[in-house]
C-alpha cells in the first residue's frame, strides 16, 4: 500500500473533482503521449466508424443491428427478434451482466477506460478538438484563469459550435439505431411539420450530448454511471486493474537521494488522469482504467534511465507477492453460469423459427358431429411473421384422417412483422377416433418450406 499518512486521506472521503468547499473542480488533463495512447486512438477509431456505418448497413434487407425500441424489436446481425422472443432477449440481458461481472472480476474497470463510448466520444474526440482549438491543459487553465480576450472568445465560440454539430450527428445515428435509417430520412426529407415528435427527439438527444461532452464530463464515469458503483462489490485482490507499485515507487524522492524508490513525485500521472485522481494512492472508484498514468510515468521512467511500468497492470496480490494471476473459485462459478446461459442462448437461437403460433380452441364451443361422418372442433390461430418480408403461408396436417376447413378467409399471406389472426374447423373422421383427446400437428408452410409446427388438441366424444 502507500505510505500516505493520515493527514493526506482526503480522497477516501470526496470524489477528485470536488473541491473541500464542496464546488465543482474543473479537470485540466494534460494530452497523455505513448503507446498505450496510440492503441486507444487506434481503437477508437475503428470503433467510431463502425458506430456511424453499423445503422445503415443492411443485411437481406434488415438493418444490422437496430434497437427499435417502442416496438419492442431488435436486430442482431441482420436478424429480426419480435416481441414473442423476449425470453432469448431476456437471457442475453443475463449473459451481459454475467460478463461485465467477471470482465470486472479478472481485469478490472478496463471496460470503461477502453470500450466504453462515453471515455471514447469525451476523450477521443470531443478533448482532442479541445486540445486542437485551446491547446495542451496548462494553456487552457491559465487562459480561463485571465481575462478573456477577443480571440479567446472566438475560440471558444468555434469550439462550442463543432461540439454542437457534432452532438447533432451523434444524436442523430443514436435515433437511427432506434427507428432505422429509412425512417430518419424519411423524416430528414419531409417538411418538419409531418415529424414534430421526430424532430423534439433528435434535438432533445443533441441537447443532452451537448451538455455531457462540453459541461458534465468525467461526472458521468465518477457519479452518474452505475458501472463505478459495481467495481467497488466486484473487484477484490486478485483482479487486474492500473495500479502503482509502491513497492518499487516509495519512498518517494525528487532529488533521488541514496535510499529512495523509481517515483520522483513529479504528478505527471496526476496531470494526465481525466478524472484527477492520484493512483498512487491505490485503487480509487473514479479511475477508469484509462492508462493514461502508465504512459506518462513511462516516460518519466525513460528521462531518469529507470525501467518502465512504475504504474502498470497488476492486481494488488500481484503487487504485495509477486505471484501471477490465478483464477478463484467465485470467478469459476460466474464463468459456468455464463457458458450455461451461453449455451442456452445458442439453442434457443438454432431452434428458432420465422413463424411463431398459438393454436386454441374456440372458448364456449363444444365439438360437433356432421353429417358426413366427421366430427369437427372449432379454433383460432395467432400466427406473426418474425422477418421484414411478406411471406406465403399455409396449414397442412399430416394426418390422412383430419381436415382443415377455415372459417372466412384462408391463411394465405403473412405481412412482414406481422400478427394474423384466424379461424378454422378442424375435421376427423369417426372412424378414425381412438381417444376423447388427441394432438394433432399442425404445419406452418411457406412454399415447400415447413417454418413452424404447432398443436390442436382434439376433443371427442369417444
Amino acid at each position: 500500500m502507500s505510505t500516505n499518512t493520515p493527514a493526506d486521506q482526503a480522497f477516501r472521503t470526496r470524489h477528485s473533482t470536488i473541491t473541500e468547499q464542496g464546488k465543482r473542480k474543473w479537470i485540466y488533463a494534460l494530452q497523455p503521449r505513448g503507446i498505450l495512447y496510440r492503441y486507444r486512438s487506434y481503437l477508437s477509431y475503428a470503433y467510431l466508424i463502425l458506430f456511424f456505418a453499423l445503422p445503415f448497413i443492411a443485411v437481406n434487407g434488415n438493418p444490422l443491428f437496430q434497437f427499435n425500441l417502442p416496438e419492442g424489436e431488435f436486430t442482431f446481425f441482420g436478424v429480426l427478434f419480435t416481441p414473442q422472443d423476449f425470453v432469448m432477449f431476456g437471457i442475453g440481458m443475463l449473459i451481459f451482466i454475467f460478463f461485465v461481472i467477471i470482465f470486472t472480476l479478472v481485469y478490472g474497470r478496463v471496460f470503461c477506460g477502453w470500450v466504453c463510448p462515453q471515455t471514447i466520444f469525451m476523450e477521443m474526440v470531443f478533448r482532442k478538438i479541445e486540445y486542437l482549438i485551446e491547446g495542451d491543459a496548462h494553456i487552457q487553465q491559465r487562459n480561463n484563469h485571465k481575462k478573456w480576450t477577443t480571440g479567446l472568445w472566438l475560440r471558444k465560440i468555434i469550439k462550442h459550435l463543432i461540439f454542437l454539430c457534432i452532438s447533432f450527428l451523434v444524436s442523430n445515428t443514436f435515433l437511427a439505431y432506434i427507428i432505422g435509417k429509412d425512417a430518419l430520412l424519411q423524416i430528414m426529407r419531409d417538411p418538419l411539420s409531418h415529424h414534430t415528435g421526430g424532430f423534439i427527439a433528435i434535438v432533445f438527444f443533441t441537447l443532452v450530448f451537448y451538455v455531457i461532452y462540453a459541461f458534465v464530463r468525467e461526472i458521468v464515469c465518477t457519479v452518474i454511471c452505475p458501472y463505478g458503483r459495481l467495481q467497488g462489490v466486484l473487484l477484490d485482490k486478485n483482479s487486474v486493474a492500473v495500479a502503482y507499485d509502491y513497492r518499487r515507487g516509495e519512498p518517494r524522492g525528487k532529488k533521488r537521494a541514496e535510499g529512495d524508490g523509481d517515483c520522483i513525485d513529479c504528478g505527471m500521472c496526476i496531470n494526465v488522469c481525466p478524472t484527477g485522481i492520484d493512483i498512487r494512492n491505490g485503487t480509487q472508484l473514479e479511475c477508469i482504467n484509462c492508462t493514461a498514468c502508465i504512459d506518462a510515468c513511462d516516460r518519466m521512467m525513460e528521462k531518469i534511465k529507470r525501467p518502465a511500468r512504475l504504474i502498470t497492470f497488476a492486481s494488488e496480490n500481484n503487487i504485495t507477492t509477486g505471484k501471477k494471476f490465478r483464477f478463484t473459485y467465485r470467478i469459476k462459478a460466474y464463468s459456468a453460469v455464463l457458458l450455461v446461459l451461453i449455451g442456452l442462448l445458442t439453442l434457443l437461437i438454432a431452434t428458432r423459427t420465422t413463424f411463431d403460433a398459438t393454436v386454441l380452441r374456440v372458448p364456449g364451443q363444444v365439438m360437433q358431429e356432421n353429417a358426413d361422418g366427421t366430427i369437427s372442433n372449432l379454433y383460432r390461430i395467432k400466427v406473426t411473421n418474425k422477418s421484414n418480408k411478406d411471406l406465403p403461408c399455409r396449414m397442412v396436417v399430416s394426418n390422412a384422417n383430419v381436415a382443415i376447413e377455415a372459417v372466412g378467409g384462408a391463411l394465405d399471406t403473412l405481412r412482414a412483422r406481422q400478427q394474423r389472426e384466424e379461424t378454422f374447423f378442424l375435421k376427423v373422421q369417426t372412424s378414425a377416433i381412438q381417444n376423447r383427446k388427441t394432438s394433432y400437428d399442425i404445419k406452418l408452410m411457406s412454399g415447400n418450406k415447413v417454418m413452424e409446427t404447432t398443436t390442436a388438441i382434439f376433443i371427442s366424444n369417444f
